[in-house]
């Protein structure tokens, strides 16, 4: 008997335990599930089953904290009720076929950290409201169609270390203000329309291992001092209207970067 009343308490713990995510967060999966085209999902969910059991849905103390519907076969638009996943901590809609603007319902996702939506077909221009999404650490938005200017709020996002914005339809310059963001590893700004110089503060972010500048209308000359970052592995600026023609550089060595030039070798040690 005592076996049975222990059970059953489990049980109900457990069905208590899914229960408990909020309408609201329930509403915001429906919602997306709706607007696209959620019955033609290579995944679907069957809302009549629990959340927990809901493809790329992860509950932890009944809240939705994570949402990975890569590779899914998602057609249409993000619903504003996506800012009802207040606890969302990882977003990832790659390699689907959405379109549309980022509604700024978005930016109410505060605990944020990971937010990928690369490889679909999102218009408009980057919202400047993304910069206030301070827990950042990932930002993914490269093979869309993306248009205007990077915004400079971007560059408050301190806590970032990846931020991917390649192959879109970005104009303008670099923000000059790209040394705020002091932890960042990855920089890709690859195949968009971007011009100016590359700006002089980007030798400030010492914890950068890869620059991906390639394919754009950038004038001057790559700050030589990019040679004394001592985390920096690779740099791609090929296709530009540089002063030199450089080809990928990658460091050969330990301690040392090699920058390749057209007929011209910079080195420097970065003892």
């Amino acid at each position: 008997m005592k076996t049975i009343k222990l059970t059953l308490a489990a049980l109900l713990f457990t069905c208590l335990t899914i229960a408990g995510v909020s309408n609201s967060e329930k509403e915001a999966l429906i919602a997306l599930y709706e607007n696209t085209n959620g019955a033609e999902w290579n995944n679907s969910w069957d809302l009549n089953t629990s959340i927990d059991t809901w493809h790329g849905v992860t509950v932890v103390d009944s809240k939705v904290v994570s949402l990975n519907l890569s590779f899914n076969n998602l057609q249409g638009t993000i619903p504003t009720e996506i800012g009802q996943l207040s606890n969302l901590q990882v977003l990832n809609l790659s390699f689907n076929k959405l379109t549309g603007d980022l509604p700024e319902s978005i930016a109410n996702l505060q605990k944020l950290y990971s937010l990928q939506l690369f490889l679909n077909q999102f218009e408009g221009e980057i919202p400047s409201w993304i910069g206030n999404m301070t827990n950042l650490e990932a930002l993914a938005l490269y093979s869309n169609k993306f248009s205007g200017t990077i915004p400079q709020s971007i560059t408050q996002l301190k806590k970032l270390k990846s931020l991917e914005l390649g192959s879109n339809f970005l104009t303008g310059k670099i923000p000059f203000e790209i040394n705020n963001l002091t932890e960042l590893k990855k920089l890709s700004l690859l195949d968009n329309q971007l011009i100016g110089q590359i700006p002089e503060t980007i030798v400030e972010l010492t914890n950068l291992e890869e620059l991906v500048l390639s394919s754009n209308n950038l004038t001057g000359r790559l700050p030589f001092e990019l040679s004394q970052l001592s985390k920096l592995k690779l740099i791609m600026v090929s296709d530009n209207l540089l002063n030199n023609d450089y080809v990928t550089v990658v460091d050969d060595a330990p301690n040392k970067v090699t920058l390749f030039l057209e007929d011209t070798t910079l080195a420097a040690n970065k003892e």
